[in-house]
């Protein structure tokens, strides 16, 4: 799911001729420590700047250190969970002036699998804004 991230955000920053330093947060969900971190690897690659501090994994903030969830949980309850509620409340608060959130998901069939098809993933992009200027 990583390089289907990755080529969202890509395409967004260049449809609406911005860089990554537009948004406070660029959110994913739910990519986990290693999706995380190849989706990293794959942005600076790609000549993108985002600090890892401005990149965030919806599954990293949902579950705790000591859980072992490397690959990362639900993306479709995580990504809404934290989103919703974590992040738009930090927004509310005035926290977070402007977000994107990339949710991501892998299209499972059990007939690609039976083909030793890869598997076919997804992710598309939501930016939120609260309108305030926080800076």
């Amino acid at each position: 799911m990583a390089p289907a991230a990755v080529n969202t955000i890509e395409a967004h920053f260049r449809d609406r001729n911005i860089d990554p330093s537009y948004y406070d947060l660029i959110i994913t969900g739910d990519l986990g420590h290693i999706g995380r971190e190849v989706s990293l690897d794959l942005i600076n690659e790609r000549g993108l700047v985002i600090p890892e501090e401005q990149y965030v994994d919806c599954g990293l903030t949902i579950y705790r250190e000591d859980q072992p969830v490397l690959s990362g949980g639900s993306g479709t309850a995580c990504s809404a969970v934290v989103t919703y509620g974590h992040f738009l409340n930090r927004m509310k608060e005035g926290e977070i002036n402007k977000m994107l959130v990339v949710a991501t998901g892998a299209l499972h069939s059990p007939l690609s699998i039976q083909q030793n098809d890869s598997i076919p993933c997804i992710a598309h992009a939501v930016s939120i804004e609260s309108g305030r200027d926080i800076s």
